[in-house]
């Protein structure tokens, strides 16, 4: 089966880029032996439609033209399906082969692995890696979460989506309509920058926190996609890690590792309770909320204040 379908899409690309003028489905089927014993017109238009998306997958770029009698045709020009000579030296390889490596976990793993099969033949230099030889470590990037693959493709392809999200201080998740811009991994956990349009404003959100299915929608963006999207710093101003002040927190022993790691003091007070000082930046009451009764704040009094607001916001609902 693998190799009939081989054949097929080997003998569709060939007639695709051998002629001058579009050829309507009708001539196609007509010159295309696995096509013409189809059983029934409708079982060619599926595999027709199959086949010229696994072209296009594989890098072909098939035009659509229409003709004056208002019939569809199909060709692929030649001076748009040849690409320039591939001038990398061994070192830029051995970086490609390395960035590959880091999708092997994820839903990327096939797309990495076949750029890397394409530019090879193409004439990319097989490179030593360094890394595999004198290394125990592997480069990864963990993707857990289902949301990753449908906003990579959202912001590929520029697509609004919908999806539940639930905020730090919320018991219930609320329906976001997004245009996203970019994802950025930051500490291991995955983020996704974008235009919220019910707030008019732009937002970022923490892909562990997306309910449900990520839904796409129809039509343009509008807001612009800025230049540079400054993800990382964005999430770093909300965890207080621009902080200019510090604050002083009560934490129960054997508890709240990420907090520990960020304490510039940590202090033993008995009974199951530590002293932690640690930087205090906007956001962080969200963030200590999430560890819920192991965190009692002792100072300053307005972050302590937040805290308790949101903590009664979410014993309200």
């Amino acid at each position: 089966m693998a190799i009939a379908k081989a054949e097929r899409l080997m003998n569709l690309a060939l007639c695709l880029l051998g002629t001058r003028r579009p050829l309507s489905k009708r001539e196609l089927r007509g010159s295309i032996e696995a096509y013409l014993e189809a059983g029934s017109d409708d079982a060619f238009n599926r595999m027709f439609e199959r086949d010229k998306d696994d072209l296009r997958e594989l890098g072909l770029v098939i035009e659509t033209v229409e003709n004056l009698d208002g019939d569809t045709g199909y060709l692929a020009r030649r001076d748009s399906n040849r690409l320039p000579p591939i001038t990398l030296d061994a070192e830029e390889a051995a970086a490609l082969g390395l960035a590959a490596k880091v999708w092997q976990q994820a839903r990327l793993a096939g797309a990495a692995s076949g750029a890397l099969q394409k530019l090879r033949a193409a004439g990319m230099p097989e490179a030593e890696d360094a890394y595999e030889v004198h290394s125990a470590l592997e480069p990864r990037i963990p993707v857990h979460e289902t949301a990753f693959e449908p906003l990579m493709l959202a912001c590929r392809d520029r697509r609004p989506v919908t999806f539940d999200y639930r905020k730090a201080n919320a018991a219930r998740p609320e329906q976001r309509q997004v245009e996203p811009w970019t994802l950025e991994c930051w500490r291991g956990h995955w983020y996704l920058a974008g235009w919220d349009r019910d707030r008019g404003a732009e937002r970022v959100f923490r892909l562990s926190r997306i309910t449900g299915r990520v839904r796409s929608r129809a039509g343009a963006y509008t807001a612009e996609v800025p230049d540079v999207v400054t993800v990382r710093e964005t999430v770093e101003s909300w965890a207080g890690e621009t902080a200019t002040r510090t604050a002083v927190i009560r934490l129960r022993s054997g508890s709240g590792y990420p907090l520990r790691s960020r304490a510039i003091s940590v202090r033993e007070l008995g009974d199951g309770w530590d002293e932690l000082e640690i930087p205090y930046g906007h956001g962080l009451d969200a963030w200590l909320v999430e560890f819920g009764p192991d965190v009692v704040v002792r100072e300053p009094a307005d972050l302590r204040a937040d805290v308790v607001d949101r903590l009664r916001a979410v014993a309200k609902d």
